[in-house]
């Protein structure tokens, strides 16, 4: 990778040239990769695509720490941190203002955007079979565990399904996204949404240590054992309910809430405490996301609900 070889049996961190600061400084995509001394399939798993996600940077380096390259059979390459001028910005997009997740499979004489993605693409993705792109609310939200992933794919849906999370959606894949782009070369991709940007929330980063280690022990990669995860409820329609006034906002459901159209799922007030309007249930199903911030304006999206697939 790059001008670096990676014996079996070995890791290595890897810095691929970005672009140069105005200082002259060098920026380098960073990677890790894990060779294992046994033939055996190549996943990678990413994480803050977007600048201020910075829950999966944590997951993966605690999947690293239980990684060892003698025992791995195969190869794990892992990309912590996609949007480098971002996250060093605490920014969720590029300086520019592109969002790097819609701007796959990328150009090498593209936009910055363009080109990183082009770089997480040649030498990341086109040598994997499997990516785990690891993901948070944004804009003040926070999400439940959830896998995203194209479920009408058999191996697809199977590691979705030993990942564990509580959800597992149905999502359709959006034009320069990572996972659309990576699904053309052939790969099977899951996207985990938990926890909320800028945080590192444990029980998001927790579910999702477990969900990983669990697809690499599925793919044979390791010999790690795992309790069997949980039922995971399965949603092909999500929606939110949006503020029907502006002031400052209660939100009272949690994540994981199984709730009914119609319930409540907080209130609006004004500033001096009075009530303005309660915020109802669109649709049944379970609590996949909230705001977190206080000040709402009509019509902003505070809390998202995934109407959940009938069981047998």
């Amino acid at each position: 990778m790059g001008n670096m070889q990676v014996p079996a049996g070995t890791r290595h961190e890897i810095g691929l040239p970005i672009a140069r600061l105005v200082t002259g400084a060098q920026i380098t995509l960073p990677v890790l990769v894990v060779h294992g001394r046994q033939e055996g399939p190549s996943a990678w798993v990413d994480a803050a695509i977007h600048g201020d996600e910075v829950g999966g940077i944590e997951i993966i380096r605690r999947v690293l720490s239980v990684i060892d390259a003698k025992q791995l059979r195969g190869t794990l390459i892992a990309v912590p941190i996609v949007n480098v001028h971002g996250f060093m910005n605490g920014d969720r997009y590029l300086p520019d203002r592109r969002d790097l997740n819609r701007s796959f499979p990328g150009s090498a004489r593209g936009s910055l955007a363009g080109q990183i993605a082009h770089l997480m693409m040649t030498h990341v993705v086109e040598r994997c079979e499997v990516g785990i792109d690891l993901h948070t609310g944004s804009d003040h939200r926070s999400n439940l565990p959830q896998i995203r992933a194209d479920l009408d794919d058999p191996g697809t849906r199977a590691l979705a399904e030993t990942f564990g999370a509580p959800v597992m959606i149905q999502a359709r894949t959006r034009d320069g996204s990572l996972r659309q782009a990576a699904r053309e070369h052939g790969a099977k991709v899951l996207v985990y949404e938990a926890g909320e940007a800028w945080r590192f929330d444990e029980w998001a980063i927790s579910a999702g240590v477990t969900g990983v280690r669990r697809v690499l022990a599925s793919l044979g990669m390791t010999d790690e054992g795992h309790d069997r995860a949980s039922a995971t409820s399965e949603s092909r329609r999500t929606g939110w309910v949006r503020a029907g006034r502006s002031g400052i906002v209660q939100i009272e459901s949690k994540l994981g809430d199984t709730v009914l159209v119609g319930s409540r799922l907080g209130v609006i007030f004004d500033s001096f405490g009075r009530q303005l309007s309660a915020i109802k249930a669109n649709r049944s199903g379970i609590v996949i996301g909230r705001v977190e911030a206080p000040l709402v304006n009509r019509g902003d999206a505070v809390v998202h609900i995934a109407e959940v697939a009938a069981g047998p």
